[in-house]
């Protein structure tokens, strides 16, 4: 299949940002040529002989930009719509298109991650079901659309030998406490950027958890739900590190290095600091002050700590239903997710109650009979 590298041409129309597109700059150029002349006569309105391009820059400009979504939410929007949208059905009729087109351009991304994948049949959903609600199209194409088979990444709990590690690195690198805060409190790194001293709360020993920054920027705002305001008791060994780096009340507990609120390519930074300490001291190769052989396994991240937090109140018998509060999770399928990771300790523990005196039976052989 020919692929072509699209040229673009856009113009504003009455506050309105219209583009087109063409094989060749010639042909993108009597494309604009020809929708300003259909502007200035008052004749383009959409409808079923609107073009995809056409309809999703007027989507974007009438449905999407008002409506008070994050910069990082409509990157996304034209990400998905220039990498894969545009280039495959961008010239069709809307009234032309079929769900077997939407299919075909799903199924082209077989094996990527999850996410990639719902998030494209995400934008092709509310595309086309807006221009059904609109009524420029008899019936909505993208409404039964099948995901492909694609990866889905999982965070998961750390490891005993990695857990010893962290935490005796945790004792002198810079980026220690800020670890102990989400594994010991399962705070969302987004959630630590946030906190401020007067946050947490001595006399109670609690963080009253109730800000953090919005995704792609440094603003702070409410957590997305409701469920995401919570007070976390805190265990003695943050309370303790807590005490000794206590600042006024006012300031933030993990700044930025020159001050102020820290943004997500900021916390990415830290993390990457500590990660590289910590390969070193599981014990990392190096040759010339550059690490030839990894230690640290390439899939732990800050969330594999917040995962954590949630697998240890699993392993110390905390009701699903406590553990969600602490969490901050809107819907108990979330934490059910992790409750239901196995772990042998947890299995062996719980099939224990059934024995009669309530232990585990003995894995010593038994003494053979003379």
């Amino acid at each position: 299949m020919e692929k072509y590298t699209y040229i673009r041409k856009t113009i504003t129309w009455d506050s309105r940002r219209y583009e087109v597109r063409g094989k060749t700059e010639q042909e993108a150029c009597e494309k604009l040529a020809d929708l300003v002349v259909s502007l200035k006569r008052g004749e383009f309105a959409a409808s079923g002989q609107t073009t995809v391009e056409q309809w999703f820059q007027q989507w974007m400009q009438t449905y999407k930009i008002p409506s008070g979504i994050t910069p990082k939410s409509l990157r996304l929007y034209d990400e998905k719509y220039n990498g894969y949208i545009g280039p495959a059905i961008g010239q069709k009729k809307l009234q032309d298109v079929r769900d077997l087109h939407l299919q075909t351009i799903l199924n082209t991304q077989a094996g990527r991650s999850y996410s990639h994948v719902s998030k494209l049949r995400m934008v092709l959903q509310e595309l086309f079901r807006q221009a059904r609600r609109s009524r420029l199209i008899v019936f909505d194409p993208a409404e039964g659309l099948q995901l492909p088979e694609s990866t889905k990444r999982s965070h998961r709990p750390i490891t005993a030998a990695e857990r010893r590690h962290i935490l005796a690195l945790a004792k002198e690198h810079r980026a220690g406490l800020w670890v102990l805060t989400i594994l010991y409190a399962g705070l969302r790194p987004g959630e630590t950027a946030a906190l401020s001293w007067k946050d947490i709360d001595f006399d109670r020993n609690e963080i009253h958890v109730y800000k953090a920054i919005e995704s792609g920027t440094k603003t702070v705002k409410a957590p997305k739900t409701p469920a995401g305001v919570r007070d976390i008791p805190m265990r003695q060994e943050l309370r303790d590190r807590l005490l000794d780096a206590q600042g006024r009340p006012d300031d933030l507990v993990f700044p930025a290095p020159a001050g102020g609120v820290r943004s997500a390519n900021s916390l990415q930074r830290l993390w990457g600091s500590f990660a590289h300490a910590l390969d070193l001291h599981m014990g990392a190769k190096v040759q010339d002050g550059v690490i030839t052989k990894h230690a640290l396994a390439p899939d732990l991240t800050p969330y594999c700590l917040r995962h954590t937090f949630c697998t240890d109140l699993q392993r110390a018998g905390v009701p699903i239903n406590v553990a969600k509060e602490l969490m901050g999770h809107a819907n108990i399928s979330v934490t059910a997710n992790i409750y239901t990771h196995r772990d042998q300790k947890v299995l062996h523990s719980n099939m224990a109650k059934l024995n009669p005196n309530g232990r585990k039976p003995s894995t010593k052989p038994r003494p053979k009979e003379p």
